[in-house]
């Protein structure tokens, strides 16, 4: 073999060995942004209490008035926003943060999912609202936007207004929720939603207490982040292996059985 010949195969060796490195290095990216988008609302709870009962707690909090729950709300102190019929034999548990950004991912991503099963009637979802933002990084954008979904719920328009505000979310930073006016602007992306009544209920926070009940509640299960999601207790979002398609087919084997 002639020495050009030898340099020329060492030089494409070499260049296969730096893409092979580049490749490493993209793929390390990409884990630790699938990591970070997972972990973004998972911080830990001790920070939460301190900062929630400090700062976001002293507005909207204390002074919030009597718990009083969404109509329809149901389970243990009626902190549970149903979707979907009460006879399904699977039963999905949200707790989520409107505010969330990977709350939004997971909506994204399984939202055509789970309205199928839930309109098929063979899965029962059952929404848990808290403020985990509001606490970790200051502002009431959580808190706010949580009362007007509980508001929607007042009015039978929960699913769609819930929907409209993980489609128009803001970034985690900006506390854009906060704002009353903002909420019942997207309220109008809703057919029928954005009435006097819903105006009053999102203004005079009539649900502040029972969002705040309901972060309470977060806290005393022991949960760690949002989105937690379980199904037959079991904390599916922490399954990386779990897909819409997987989550269909476990509730349709249920169905079945």
């Amino acid at each position: 073999m002639s020495e050009k010949n030898r340099d020329g195969k060492r030089t494409a060796r070499e260049r296969l060995a730096v893409e092979r490195e580049k490749q490493k290095a993209s793929d390390k990216r990409r884990r630790t942004l699938v990591v970070g988008a997972s972990i973004v609302c998972v911080l830990g709870l001790a920070a939460v209490i301190g900062v929630l009962a400090a700062n976001a707690g002293k507005k909207g909090s204390e002074k919030a008035g009597p718990v009083v729950a969404p109509s329809g709300a149901q389970g243990k102190d009626s902190l549970a926003i149903p979707v979907g019929k009460d006879g399904a034999k699977s039963t999905l548990t949200v707790w989520e943060d409107m505010r969330c950004p990977a709350c939004m991912a997971f909506e994204v991503a399984y939202r055509p999912t789970l309205h199928q099963l839930a309109d098929s009637g063979k899965l029962r979802i059952e929404y848990h609202l808290v403020r985990l933002i509001d606490g970790n990084l200051g502002g009431t954008g959580s808190l706010r936007a949580a009362n007007a979904v509980a508001c929607a719920q007042d009015t039978g328009k929960f699913r769609d207004y819930h929907d409209a505000l993980y489609s128009n979310q803001p970034k985690e930073t900006n506390d854009a929720f906060a704002d009353n006016a903002k909420l019942i602007d997207l309220a109008g992306k809703v057919s029928g939603l954005n009435t006097p009544a819903f105006q009053k209920c999102v203004n005079g926070g009539t649900h502040d207490s029972w969002v705040n009940k309901s972060q309470k509640a977060f806290q005393g299960g022991g949960f760690t982040g949002t989105p937690t999601v379980l199904l037959g207790g079991k904390n599916i979002y922490q399954d990386q292996t779990m897909t819409p398609a997987k989550l269909k087919k476990m509730v349709e084997e249920a169905n079945r059985g």
